[in-house]
């Protein structure tokens, strides 16, 4: 299978006086799980829907493999894509839907039963698709979007309607197509359903890219780099580690939060000098953080607080 990725650059889009996209830029490269996040009216949706050729940018350019969407021949077999688990004819089987898809491309009646076994709808391929779930749908959808075993998959909120089964199935899904070669670009704004998923964050706020990194490197830079120590020599921990520089405060019983120092550093010194311990661990940030952290600025819509919930009345027995 030969490798593709997706290349956005400069891409801006209006809808009148709406500015949906306003210069975003990205890479979707071969090989990893692109995650694609951001608030609602973010212009993830729109940036897939440009990619796809379904709106046509005002500036810039969005390739697949090098070639403008309506440039494919037999397009399925370069990109599959999951943009609406509902785009589908209610009265026709699940497998009569993908056996019409796959007449459009040339494809084999045979390719429409592997995709079936795929992701795991054997036993109903045969119902009207418009009595199934939306976890279902989800699994149609992508069964689609493999039909032609493209090298680049997008997939816009799969996540949606999937139970924790099928969510823990989604995410190893999406690594076992990494693990193959493919470029694969998922977007979400649940950043709980991508950890563990994503190799690579691209995160976008009214309409541009905020950050574009690695997992990794965002967890790092948004980490506060302290330390939790847990022993029963607390206040020989704090003498200890004070007296090599950091800075300690008070986590709870038997606690606490070490900062301007490592957790090897701290456990090395606190050994040294023989004072035991139960754990030490250190901060780490999660996706979800991370995503708040970088889109505080970019959310168009916030609910309001919530109302302070008075004290119950007590009846007062005299």
């Amino acid at each position: 299978m030969a490798t593709a990725s997706i290349e956005v650059r400069d891409v801006h889009k209006r809808f009148g006086a709406t500015v949906a996209l306003d210069g975003m830029s990205f890479v979707v490269a071969p090989g990893r799980v692109t995650g694609f996040v951001g608030p609602n009216g973010a212009g993830k949706s729109t940036t897939m829907r440009v990619i796809l050729g379904l709106d046509r940018p005002d500036e810039g350019t969005a390739l697949v493999g090098g070639a403008y969407y309506r440039q494919l021949r037999q397009p399925l077999c370069h990109v599959g894509a999951l943009l609406d688990a509902g785009a589908l004819q209610p009265g026709r089987s699940a497998r009569n839907h993908l056996r019409w898809i796959a007449v459009s491309q040339g494809l084999s009646d045979r390719r429409v039963d592997e995709v079936i076994d795929l992701v795991g709808l054997q036993s109903v391929a045969r119902r009207k698709a418009g009595a199934y779930s939306l976890g279902m749908r989800q699994r149609l959808g992508i069964a689609a979007a493999m039909l032609g075993e493209p090298p680049v998959l997008m997939m816009d909120e799969p996540f949606n309607g999937m139970d924790p089964e099928g969510i823990v199935w989604m995410r190893a899904f999406l690594r076992r197509l990494a693990g193959e070669g493919r470029a694969v670009f998922v977007s979400s704004h649940l950043m709980n359903e991508l950890e563990g998923a994503v190799d690579h964050v691209v995160v976008v706020g009214r309409g541009k890219v905020i950050a574009d990194a690695s997992v990794d490197q965002l967890v790092r830079a948004a980490s506060d780099g302290k330390v939790t120590i847990r022993t029963r020599a607390v206040d020989e921990a704090r003498r200890v580690l004070e007296a090599a520089g950091a800075t300690t405060e008070e986590g709870g019983a038997g606690t606490l939060v070490v900062s301007g120092i490592d957790a090897e550093q701290a456990a090395q010194l606190l050994g040294e000098r023989g004072v035991s311990l139960s754990e030490i661990s250190s901060h780490r940030a999660s996706l979800e953080d991370v995503y708040l952290q970088l889109t505080n600025a970019a959310v168009d819509y916030r609910g309001a607080p919530p109302a302070s919930v008075p004290e119950p009345q007590r009846e007062v027995t005299r």
